[in-house]
């Protein structure tokens, strides 16, 4: 079975990874030519709008997905047309623009910070109104890994981030004292059926994920699957579907969602019985999903920037090293390190020596 992915960044490699041992065949397309997922399938290099690309594309795959969220919509849609593509789009519909975002998980019984929506300078006075400060000015479109955000403490503040951000529709967001960030990987398969992995809080340096780890808390579980199987119905989703949350007052709150495998869920490779990769493919080829349970205790660790000597991080036990073949960048992710032991007493010793070393 042929697997098209749209993007070839990091996680089309990975999806490409998982995708071989189950006898499928990766393809992917990007404009950007020699993705980093080049390398385990034949790449398309065309433009998001070149639509007779998209359709040559197309014509040679079996079922189409996408590795990240900014794929344009147009090109989506237009793939949807001539072979099956999961999630649909509407999932990346609502994931591409924040107002949507919001308003999706406050139709859904799902808590939100307070939000409000900013087209021009005309909206500035209300949208602190009813937000308040100190807040967080975000781009409706095109943000992630903490791009298009700016800190809002006064009136000054907005104005000049408005300009900042290049005068785009915006949201103005309050900020919420969270006790805990944490994310829930969610997969549904073409007959409704639907595992979970794990909560996993998330700790974050410089807008980008610097640390995952699985967590068990029974109650906050109950309620992000109850709220995830919610987004689920609504958006006829296959695939995996990844909630960013707030925690706050013992609360969870919807942050963000990604209708794709998510930077943490990469502790599953080694750490769960089906990773998120394998799992989110056998969803969208129509093949029964495979056991979520962890194997032992495990940790996500980013490389940001470049990768270490691989000889010291190999060196320590327990520890995995997944190299993206990037070129070293400044805020890049080039990389990540996920650790499984086998009692939490490991596990915290492990992470502590992988983090030593890359201080």
């Amino acid at each position: 079975m042929r697997v098209g992915i749209l993007g070839a960044g990091q996680l089309g490699r990975m999806l490409a990874l998982a995708a071989w041992p189950l006898g499928l065949q990766p393809r992917f397309y990007d404009p950007v030519p020699g993705g980093c997922a080049a390398a385990l399938g034949p790449q398309t290099v065309a433009a998001w709008d070149d639509l007779d690309a998209v359709e040559r594309f197309c014509a040679a795959c079996d079922v189409v997905t996408y590795e990240f969220e900014n794929v344009p919509l147009a090109t989506v849609r237009h793939a949807a047309a001539f072979v099956p593509l999961f999630p649909a789009a509407q999932a990346l519909e609502a994931a591409q623009d924040r107002l949507a975002e919001k308003a999706l998980f406050q139709g859904l019984g799902i808590g939100t910070a307070p939000f409000a929506a900013i087209d021009g300078p005309a909206d500035f006075d209300s949208a602190l109104e009813a937000v308040g400060l100190p807040a967080i000015l975000k781009s409706r479109r095109l943000g992630y890994d903490g791009k298009g955000q700016v800190a809002i403490r006064s009136g000054v503040d907005l104005e000049r981030a408005w300009q900042r951000l290049g005068q785009v529709p915006a949201i103005l967001e309050g900020v919420v004292p969270f006790e805990r960030e944490l994310s829930l990987i969610a997969v549904r398969g073409g007959h409704g059926d639907t595992v979970f992995y794990p909560l996993v809080e998330n700790q974050h340096r410089d807008g980008l994920l610097h640390l995952s780890r699985p967590i068990v808390d029974a109650a906050l579980q109950r309620h992000a699957q109850d709220y995830a199987v919610r987004l689920l119905d609504r958006l006829d989703h296959i695939g995996v579907l990844t909630i960013e949350w707030f925690v706050h007052g013992g609360e969870l709150l919807g942050n963000e969602l990604a209708p794709r495998v998510h930077n943490s869920g990469h502790w599953t490779i080694e750490g769960a019985a089906t990773s998120q990769f394998e799992n989110h493919l056998r969803a969208i080829c129509g093949l029964p999903l495979g056991a979520t349970a962890t194997t032992g205790h495990s940790a996500m660790v980013n490389l940001i920037s470049a990768v270490p000597r691989r000889e010291a991080l190999l060196a320590l036990p327990w520890v995995h090293l997944h190299d993206y073949g990037k070129e070293p960048r400044s805020g890049r992710k080039v990389g990540h390190v996920t650790l499984c032991t086998p009692d939490e007493a490991h596990a915290e010793v492990a992470l502590a020596n992988v983090l030593e070393l890359l201080a």
